[in-house]
């Protein structure tokens, strides 16, 4: 990891400190999508057969998995694993059956009522990555809100193995969790078949969920089509900011730093501190473990990336992570809680020496889908909410547009949009007998 010093970097020397790796969004990558989902809209169900053949090696009899494959994937799993996903749905849905909007009422002035109502979404698509790991906790993150928001259709897609079979605990994952329908689909592909439809997928309104470079540009170009599909955000590799005092544990805050880089590599990990015997432990606590992980390779190419950042304060510190905007923020510091009023900006933020982001990932009851590369200033992560509409609704009797009549008669003058003032105006002349 580069070890860095804030205050003796110039503006633009910290803007190349906070830089994320590069997205893969070359022409090439960009063209290579745009002619798969070209190929899905114009062949459907044909081209996904040859596409997954190509990609994912299988030759797919059936694109949708069966019931009996959903019963053969449940009796395969070990007891334990079955019983961590119940347990880990169980608390998402506890916190996101809390979280969830609410309808609203109000009168903003006599006889003029002004209400919020929520309609699920009718039919949302998922994405659940299963390329260098199954990832079933994906499936939970996105099928608990989606029942609790009574989305009517539930879609899913994961791309299958050689043997033409999904990842059994992504399976369980989704039935456990209400999903109506899965597909063994993957890559840009599945998000070209989800946003278009085929005769076997159906065409979903709103798409959501973490993948490679090819599934993140085949959202962008989906939700930049009126014939496509909204998505969830936009979406970069994952990444995790870390800010540590000189009583956090160097082996806990090197811990979760891997704990990032080892999903891709270009994964980005950032530690801020204002001590440097602190960042001298964590960069040897760091070469120790990471040598021992299975997926070394993968978190040393991402640490390759990464900083060491000494600061001057813990202020200064939540000041740099606000202007990094991290996916992740972790606050290993004696009094955590004390800088939290203080972050702006953020996916998730985990405090204290006991909270390390993998509970986040998996079953503390957030969520784990969340927005990357900056995009935390203006996205939240996913949640109910993402899975609703929020629609307006008023009713204004006759005392309460003589209330109001009058400030939008000359809103509508100040504008120049005559048959807006006039459509109040009329009906206030009718009232005082004028009409």
């Amino acid at each position: 990891m580069k070890r860095l010093d804030w205050n003796a970097l110039d503006e633009t020397a910290r803007r190349e400190a906070l830089a994320r790796p590069a997205q893969a969004r070359a022409d090439e990558l960009k063209q290579g999508v745009a002619v798969i989902i070209g190929q899905v809209r114009a062949h459907g169900d044909a081209a996904l057969r040859e596409l997954s053949a190509k990609y994912d090696r299988c030759a797919l009899d059936a694109i949708e998995v069966t019931a009996a494959e959903f019963d053969a994937a449940e009796a395969s799993l070990d007891e334990a694993l079955k019983a961590a996903i119940r347990e880990a749905a169980s608390r998402i849905d506890t916190y996101h059956r809390a979280s969830q909007p609410t309808p609203v009422g109000v009168d903003t002035a006599p006889g003029v009522r002004v209400e919020r109502m929520l309609r699920p979404i009718t039919r949302v698509g998922l994405y659940v990555p299963a390329g260098t790991a199954p990832l079933p906790s994906t499936a939970l993150m996105l099928g608990v809100p989606a029942a609790i928001a009574g989305c009517r259709e539930v879609v899913l897609c994961s791309p299958a193995r050689a043997d033409g079979r999904c990842d059994e605990a992504v399976l369980y994952a989704a039935r456990i969790t209400g999903v109506h329908r899965v597909f063994k689909l993957g890559g840009a592909q599945a998000i070209a078949a989800m946003a278009y439809g085929t005769d076997s997928v159906p065409k979903c309104e709103k798409l959501f969920g973490p993948g490679n470079a090819w599934v993140t540009e085949a959202k962008l170009q989906v939700s930049g089509d009126p014939e496509g599909a909204a998505i969830d955000m936009p979406a970069g590799p994952s990444e995790v900011l870390v800010i540590a005092d000189d009583g956090a544990n160097p082996a806990f805050v090197a811990a979760d730093l891997l704990s990032q880089a080892e999903h891709g590599p270009d994964s980005q990990v950032v530690l801020l501190s204002p001590s440097a015997a602190l960042l001298d432990a964590v960069a040897a606590e760091v070469q120790r473990q990471v040598a021992t992980l299975p997926r070394s390779e993968t978190a040393f190419k991402a640490l390759a990336q990464s900083r060491l950042i000494a600061v001057d304060s813990l202020t200064q510190a939540v000041e740099v992570s606000n202007r990094y905007a991290p996916e992740h923020l972790i606050i290993q510091t004696a009094e955590p809680r004390a800088l939290l009023d203080g972050i702006e900006s953020a996916g998730s933020i985990f405090l204290g020496s006991w909270t390390p982001e993998s509970v986040g990932d998996y079953c503390s009851g957030s969520n784990h889908v969340l927005p990357t590369y900056g995009y935390a200033r203006s996205y939240s992560g996913v949640s109910v909410a993402s899975f609703v509409k929020q629609i307006s609704v008023q009713e204004v009797s006759a005392e309460g547009l003589r209330n109001i009549g009058p400030c939008t008669v000359t809103l509508a003058a100040a504008e120049q949009l005559e048959a807006h003032r006039r459509a109040v105006s009329m009906r206030l002349d009718a009232l005082e007998g004028r009409a």
